[in-house]
């Protein structure tokens, strides 16, 4: 079986597809860096959606998430943005921890794995 790659750079891709599987790489805040948690969490969860969609999946496919915040301390503020996006009735299997990130501007960091759309 072949392994299809989105948005693939030199160092990693947005997405890897294998057996229907979609395994996303971390998503980060790429023009909201050093904004609040909530403008970051927001734009986060827009680029996942968006490469989920150039992957052959959507929100409501994802299977688990890992959630990474600078601050867990104010895992409420991400949380409240969240449960708006979040497809109802399809919560993934999920993990929110505490972590350095790349860029001391960053504040959150998402990753996930998600099914493919049926054909």
């Amino acid at each position: 079986m072949s392994i299809e790659r989105i948005g693939l750079t030199e160092r990693w891709c947005d997405a890897a597809i294998f057996n229907g599987i979609v395994f996303l790489a971390g998503h980060v805040a790429e023009k909201t860096e050093g904004e609040t948690l909530t403008r970051q969490t927001e734009e986060v969860l827009a680029l996942l959606a968006e490469t989920l969609e150039a992957a052959g999946s959507a929100k409501d496919r994802i299977l688990s998430v890992q959630i990474f915040l600078t601050d867990i301390a104010r895992i409420a503020e991400m949380n409240a943005v969240w449960d708006k996006w979040v497809a109802r009735g399809s919560a993934p299997a999920r993990a929110t921890v505490e972590a350095k990130l790349a860029s001391p501007g960053y504040a959150i960091e998402i990753t996930a794995v998600a099914a493919k759309k049926a054909l």
